[in-house]
């Protein structure tokens, strides 16, 4: 993609690269490369991720009033594209781009002031259980359901752990 960026998108580009070059060490960056598919090793991954929690940019994609950087589109866009350039290891984003959003916008005050610094800091790994017994992950076929009980819900049913987590769990992860 052709973007005319700007001299402050330009001066912010530079912020990254250097950011990039200064903190991807060897090891991330081999642990990084000998992984070609979704998921790095979770060691690497979640150093990474904690990196990027100290300076601020795990949570890039979120506004600043909820502690993100609050950067614009194309500000993301550019530490994306660096981030892919310089080789980055890949992270767990489920809380950043699935949980948070949610919680930004339906939770309670309580919720938002202990999940999102969580996911922030990088303290849980999150995941989704849309598996079951029998559906595997075909939606439309899924028994699981909430049932309304007062101020609670009810939660019937089966989920499958996610296999490739659980020895994340093993191999040292959260």
């Amino acid at each position: 993609m052709d973007i005319d960026l700007s001299k402050a998108d330009l001066a912010f580009q530079d912020d990254v690269r250097g950011f990039l070059d200064e903190a991807l060490s060897d090891e991330i960056r081999e642990g990084a490369r000998l992984t070609s598919s979704v998921r790095g090793p979770v060691t690497i991954s979640r150093r990474w991720a904690k990196t990027l929690a100290a300076k601020g940019w795990l949570c890039h994609p979120w506004p600043a009033e909820h502690g993100g950087p609050g950067w614009s589109v194309v500000q993301r866009y550019i530490f994306e594209f660096e981030c892919a350039m310089a080789g980055t290891p890949t992270i767990n984003n489920m809380g950043i781009r699935m949980v948070g959003p949610v919680v930004m916008k339906f939770g309670t005050p309580e919720q938002k002031a202990t999940v999102l610094p969580s996911i922030l800091n990088d303290e849980f790994a999150w995941c989704q259980g849309y598996s079951e017994p029998g559906s595997g992950s075909d939606l439309a076929s899924l028994q699981t359901s909430a049932v309304s009980d007062g101020d609670d819900y009810i939660v019937n049913g089966a989920k499958r752990l996610y296999r490739q987590w659980r020895q994340d769990m093993d191999d040292g992860g959260p």
